[in-house]
């Protein structure tokens, strides 16, 4: 078919044809694929709008994480596979696996976890579990793409053993399991564009290893088409309204681009279009999914604390209160915003379980959350039951938006003060899509951490609630005290240039185990109704070796009297050595389902690169020599069970590492530190972008000089003018992110807006202080 094809023609298949489809050719027989977002739910726009058709909103990656059940990530990648099929989608956009750096990035909900064995392996599941129905899944966003703050230009600098043991691990196993398409991100890498960046898309996910599958942008990321077409991409989508494809050809003509380059790119393109073009038509079990969906919400919710208060009786006398638990937040903000077929709530489902109780709102959802004739309603009633359970939660978290802070609105917070003044007994559940300071729980005698349920908010918190099934979900990311002990705050979020990832490989767990620092709730971290016996530890070798394999053996008895299911965690504690690393790490996971005082024997299977670090200088993975040590674990903090092996020697040509402030036993890093590791000079993290402005500037460049402040408050206007007049803070907040943070080139290639290339050029004219030619072009209706 490509030698059939017209050079314009293979041009053509290098951008999409509309916001969701492939560019069709049917002189060649050559159809078009349809995508659409999806890591938890199937978002079709019905016909061009912002509506979408009804689906099933699966609870998000952060609950699915907290599963720590491979199996269901992978019957819900079948269940989305089967819901795509039925709209006639053939590429669903996730899942995406960033890394969850802190807590305060916007888009948290949508990701897996801090730690990048956890995310890969639940990802790869999902994957496996979507492509066997023979729809294509997109991991996402490739790479180090940790905040929303100025994510569409913003520099990512990370050093390479962060990048490599952190960053991309997750997306390795991904393609380990033959993913079908990668989304590069909008961030610039080490300075540059990860959509035109050699070393991530050719030197590593091609050469490295050997990916074969499409690599796509993101929508509107990309900067320069022809560096990006050589450097790895194939697919730059959405459309660019054919401004890119015309820059393409021109450097065709110019000798920037080989045809053979292009042919490349055209190859994968048509590759993955023949090989979903023929996918059929199925009707999807809604109802099916809907339980799918109960169970994974079950699992995924993590009890923190429980002073014997739970569960509650049928007898108790309780206090629902909460706006939330009649209006649930079950799902974050911007483009994975789905449209669920069904909803519950627990106000919807508790008459199932009790018909003892009474309903509070408590709280409002607008600004602070605080309304005191509310709270005082409560107050006058609440001595009167038995149990109190509280329905709290982060009001806001979006895409393209970063938290301010992690802590609850001072209206649910000041709820559970005065609450806990008349009635101790209170059972708080939370809703959030990342981790948040819980400062009172000394104040309450249980708390349940339910992230996000989707569609099914109601029956999975009241089964753990009344007892009908005990809770296992484990945490996904680590619950420091406050927002300042994340040693990722001082760097995150705070320039519109850069942003350092000076803490290197410690990030979540790692940085708080290996400096001993003391935190709320620890990484794996989660309660049960029943308790674990565990025992027999057994390790079939006591030596490290390439190509050999350890199989390790434990038993785990339930000695309690409830059936529960236990996640059972590998570690592997690392060797004193020259080169930095975390204590411990998680290596893999089991979750299994035990009757009282049945008892399972577990096996895990690690090898060579389970032991391994990036070694920087000898440009590959390695193992040094030294004593490890394999831990069975309640969580990162707490071990049951060890065993030592022994890696006996080293590779040749390896050297002992000099000793950096990242060795040092107590944190005390500092930017110099970094830019050592780095070996180069840092980059600033802010700039003040001045004229001449171009279509790579962003309308928030051109509030440093006057015609281009006019022209900036016209632009909120235009993007406030789109939202419907209901629109939410949130929703208000996203919008104008999306306008004035992201480059004009970006907004003209997704063309939500209306905004041909002639008007941004005009634009750019106007903020250039060429008024009336800008004025011109800004007015030109696009034929």
């Amino acid at each position: 078919m490509l030698k059939e094809l017209t050079i314009l023609e293979k041009i053509s298949l290098l951008n999409g044809k509309t916001p969701w489809l492939t560019r069709d050719i049917s002189r060649v027989g050559l159809p078009s694929i349809f995508m659409a977002d999806g890591p938890h739910g199937i978002r079709k726009e019905i016909n061009d709008t912002k509506d979408s058709y009804p689906a099933t909103l699966f609870p998000p990656a952060a609950t699915v994480a907290c599963t720590f059940n491979k199996d269901l990530a992978y019957k819900m990648g079948e269940a989305l596979a089967l819901e795509a099929k039925e709209k006639d989608v053939q590429i669903v956009l996730g899942p995406g696996v960033n890394i969850k750096r802190n807590p305060r990035c916007g888009r948290n909900f949508e990701y897996y976890s801090e730690d990048p064995i956890l995310a890969g392996k639940m990802a790869s599941s999902f994957i496996t579990g979507m492509q066997k129905e023979n729809v294509g899944a997109c991991i996402k966003h490739f790479a180090v793409n940790s905040q929303e703050k100025y994510r569409f230009n913003i520099d990512s600098v990370v050093d390479d053993r962060a990048l490599r043991e952190i960053y991309l691990k997750a997306f390795k196993q991904a393609v380990d399991v033959n993913v079908s398409s990668v989304m590069a991100s909008y961030n610039l890498v080490n300075g540059t564009n990860a959509c035109q960046n050699k070393y991530l898309l050719q030197d590593i996910l091609r050469d490295e290893w050997h990916y074969s599958g499409l690599v796509m942008s993101d929508w509107g990321a990309v900067n320069d088409p022809v560096l990006s077409i050589k450097n790895g991409l194939d697919l730059e989508m959405p459309n660019s309204n054919g401004y890119n494809g015309k820059i393409i050809y021109q450097g065709y003509k110019k000798g920037r681009i080989s045809e053979a380059e292009i042919d490349k790119a055209a190859l994968k393109v048509i590759e993955t279009v023949n090989k979903f073009k023929n996918v059929s038509s199925e009707r999807a079990d809604m109802e099916a999914h809907n339980e799918l969906a109960k169970n994974i919400a079950r699992e995924g919710i993590v009890l923190l604390k429980n002073d014997k208060i739970l569960p509650i009786k049928e007898s108790d006398k309780v206090a629902i209160i909460g706006e939330f638990a009649k209006n649930p937040r079950s799902q974050g903000g911007g483009s994975s915003n789905i449209n669920p077929y069904k909803m519950e709530s627990i106000l919807t489902e508790i008459d199932n379980y009790t018909k003892n109780y009474k309903y509070f709102p408590g709280y409002s959802l607008t600004d602070d959350c605080y309304d005191e004739l509310l709270q005082e309603e409560v107050k006058s009633e609440i001595e009167n039951f038995d149990k109190v359970v509280i329905v709290v939660g982060v009001v806001n978290e979006t895409e393209g938006i970063d938290r301010d802070n992690i802590q609850l609105p001072y209206g649910q917070i000041k709820l559970i003060e005065e609450v806990s003044r008349i009635n101790p007994n209170i059972i708080v559940t939370l809703s959030l899509g990342s981790a948040i300071e819980i400062a009172f729980s000394k104040k309450v005698k249980a708390i349940l951490n339910c992230y996000l349920l989707g569609q099914v908010s109601g029956t999975p918190v009241l089964d753990i609630l009344y007892g009908r099934v005990s809770p296992s979900g484990r945490l996904c990311e680590t619950y420091a005290y406050k927002l300042e002990d994340y040693i990722t705050s001082k760097n995150f979020a705070d320039g519109n240039n850069a942003v350092y990832y000076e803490e290197s490989i410690f990030v979540g767990y790692r940085y708080f185990t290996t400096f001993n620092k003391k935190v709320h709730y620890p990484f794996g971290y989660g309660l049960s109704y029943s308790s674990f016996e565990y025992s027999d530890l057994i390790v079939s070798k006591k030596t490290i070796e390439k190509d050999e394999k350890i199989t390790v053996f434990c038993k785990v008895k339930n000695t309690g009297n409830m059936r529960a299911k236990e996640v059972v965690q590998l570690y592997i504690e690392n060797n004193y050595s020259s080169v930095y690393k975390a204590k411990r790490e998680l290596k893999d996971f089991v979750k299994i389902d035990l009757e009282p005082n049945e008892e399972k024997k577990v096996s895990f299977v690690l090898d060579y690169n389970d032991f391994s670090y990036y070694d920087v200088l000898l440009k590959k993975w390695h193992v040094d020599k030294g004593i490890y040590k394999i831990q069975i674990c309640k969580n990162a903090d707490e071990v049951i069970l060890s065993s030592d092996v022994e890696r006996k020697e080293n590779d040749k040509g390896f050297v002992e590492h000099q000793k950096t402030a990242y060795n040092l036993g107590e944190w005390k890093v500092t930017e110099s530190d970094f830019a050592s590791i780095m070996k180069t000079t840092l980059p600033p993290k802010s700039t003040i972008r001045k004229k001449p402005y171009s279509l790579n500037s962003m309308a928030e460049d051109f509030k440093t000089s006057f015609w281009g402040r006019v022209l900036y408050k016209q632009i909120i206007r235009m993007a406030l003018a789109m939202l419907p007049k209901n629109a939410s803070k949130s929703e208000k907040e996203y919008y104008i992110t999306g306008a004035t943070q992201m480059p004009l080139r970006g907004i003209v290639a997704i063309g939500d807006a209306g905004i041909s290339l002639v008007n941004a050029e005009g634009m750019v004219d106007f903020a250039n202080g060429r008024v009336i030619r800008g004025l011109i072009k800004i007015m030109k209706k696009e034929k």
